[in-house]
C-alpha cells in the first residue's frame, strides 16, 4: 500500500525504532530521576536540584544533585557531626549507590570522624 507515494511497510520498523528510543529515554530518565530524588530527599536543606545529562540521542545518561560536604566547625563540632550524617544519608539514600555515591559518604565520614574526635578532646578538656 502506498501513503503519500511511500510504502507503509517502511514507515514500520521507523516508528518501532522510535518508540524504542522513546521507551529507552522514559526508562532512563524514571530510574535516574528516582536515584536523584533519594539524594535530595534525604539531602534536605544540604541538597541542590536534580539535574539529568543527556548523550546526543537526547537519552538520559547520568544524574547529579550537588550536596553540600560538611566544614569541621571547631566550635560546635556535633553541628558538623550531624550535617555528616545528613551527606552521608543522602549519598547512600538510593537503592543502587554509585561509585561516586560512596565517595561522598566516605568523605564525609572522615569529616564526621574528625568532628568527633575534636568533640572528645573538648570533653576531655573540660573534665581536667
Amino acid at each position: 500500500m502506498l501513503i503519500g507515494g511511500i510504502s507503509s511497510s517502511f514507515s514500520t520498523p521507523i516508528r518501532e525504532r522510535q518508540k524504542q528510543k522513546d521507551d529507552l529515554i522514559q526508562k532512563n530518565y524514571n530510574h535516574i530521576y528516582a536515584h536523584e530524588l533519594a539524594h535530595k530527599i534525604a539531602g534536605g536543606s544540604f541538597a541542590g536540584a536534580i539535574s539529568i545529562e543527556k548523550n546526543s540521542d537526547g537519552i538520559p545518561i547520568a544524574g547529579h544533585v550537588p550536596i553540600k560536604m560538611p566544614v569541621l566547625d571547631k566550635l560546635n563540632p556535633q553541628k558538623t557531626i550531624e550535617h555528616a550524617n545528613t551527606v552521608i544519608k543522602a549519598a547512600l539514600a538510593p537503592s543502587d549507590p554509585s561509585a561516586q555515591d560512596y565517595k561522598v559518604a566516605a568523605e564525609a565520614l572522615s569529616i564526621k570522624s574528625m568532628a568527633e574526635d575534636l568533640k572528645n578532646n573538648k570533653k576531655l578538656d573540660v573534665m581536667a
